[in-house]
């Protein structure tokens, strides 16, 4: 079955791996948060951390994430340096048994929310996306330049309508959620303590004003290709994380947002070592993307999957929702992995934040309690699919 892991921050983290041990963790997923983007991860590094990992009975299963540099994605002057620093971790992390690397190429941002604590029915909350409110951030406080041709009327005048209301708190939250909180712990450009967020936010969108959606696929394809070799020779599995939310923002060109985009980068780079990380959050917040499907055709290209699940909601809003219900679907993707590419690392995502978890400090969607019972809720699911699967061998 699956592998059940967990993202762990590092040392540093409030989740503790004796606490991971206790509810059913198997192996971690993780990164060396301290070292600077773009630089060299050490093989004395790697293995420090790992023997850490390894001494409470776990093990270190993916790496999330080694990140690409912005300056790789928009092809910067500095670019090849980067690259070759790139191949040097990739090859100490393949000498040292960690074979799965999940990466993003998203510019400037990784995932956007407009709201960290969405307040549900039954009392826990949630992360939420509203699309007026992310709006509102593109035009009035980002003053984007030619923003508003990326909005309907409908939505235009529903922006105007909030700018009469906003109030200066709602609008410092919208820059903290959007800009710091949701970026600055995972190696983000920006993080918590930056003074004038939104001026270097600013500023790395300039860096994207030439580069449009052929440019940034041929980027990444020259990133993939030059760093396949490297991976052959090691074994490391590359697996790129879905764009989140799976669409266009901020006048930024995203390319992995669907099948086609999929189809495009596998086939662009045809190695079996350049893969997927089968985000069914991400993809499901895209009414285009049915999870199921998109399982059927790249399970066996997918090296790490991500469950968890979100529901749509009226005017382009979506919500983190049931890891249970949603758009995710995520029995059927158990059923569909474990026949099309059994056993692979599965790590739950963005549960929802209950019973005191909002007090603790944890990052954005990385809740204990809220994870903890994702994970039971997971765990049930696979033994269901499993008593499936062995109850259809022996007939």
């Amino acid at each position: 079955m699956m592998e059940k892991t967990w993202r762990w921050f590092g040392k540093k983290d409030k989740i503790t791996l004796p606490m991971l041990r206790q509810i059913g963790v198997e192996g971690i997923v993780t990164a060396l948060h301290d070292i600077p983007n773009g630089e060299i991860w050490t093989i004395e590094a790697i293995n420090a951390l790992k023997s850490y990992i390894e001494s409470y009975g776990l093990r270190w299963s993916v790496v999330e994430s080694l990140p690409v540099c912005e300056a790789i994605k928009y092809g910067g002057t500095e670019r090849e340096q980067l690259i070759e620093n790139y191949k040097v971790s990739l090859t100490n992390l393949g000498k040292s048994g960690i074979k799965t690397v999940c990466y993003n190429f998203m510019p400037v941002i990784d995932w956007i929310r407009t709201d960290l604590q969405y307040l549900c029915p039954d009392g826990t909350s949630s992360l939420y996306y509203d699309r007026i409110r992310f709006a509102y951030f593109d035009m009035k406080i980002l003053e984007r330049e030619g923003a508003e041709k990326d909005y309907t009327e409908e939505e235009l005048h529903k922006v105007s309508e909030l700018d009469q209301v906003i109030t200066e708190k709602e609008k410092d939250d919208l820059i903290d959620t959007i800009i710091v909180k949701t970026q600055g712990f995972v190696n983000g450009n920006i993080k918590e303590g930056d003074k004038e967020p939104v001026i270097l936010f600013k500023r790395l969108l300039t860096l994207y004003k030439d580069i449009n959606r052929d440019i940034l696929r041929e980027n990444m394809c020259y990133f993939l290709s030059a760093i396949m070799p490297v991976c052959e020779e090691y074994g490391v599995n590359m697996c790129v994380h879905p764009d989140d939310p799976p669409f266009q923002v901020l006048g930024l060109p995203r390319i992995v947002t669907n099948e086609e985009d999929i189809a495009w980068f596998l086939n662009a780079v045809d190695n079996p070592h350049n893969g997927l990380t089968f985000c069914a959050g991400s993809l499901s917040a895209g009414e285009h993307n049915d999870t199921r499907e998109l399982a059927k055709k790249f399970a066996k290209r997918t090296h790490f999957i991500h469950l968890r699940s979100t529901a749509a909601m009226p005017g382009g809003n979506f919500i983190e929702s049931s890891h249970l219900a949603g758009r995710g679907h995520i029995i059927d993707l158990i059923r569909i992995f474990e026949k099309e590419n059994p056993g692979l690392p599965m790590r739950i995502d963005h549960g929802r934040m209950m019973l005191g978890d909002e007090d603790k400090g944890y990052n954005p969607g990385y809740s204990f309690y809220g994870r903890m019972l994702a994970l039971a809720q997971v765990e049930g699911m696979m033994t269901v699919v499993d008593d499936e699967i062995k109850r259809q061998m022996k007939l």
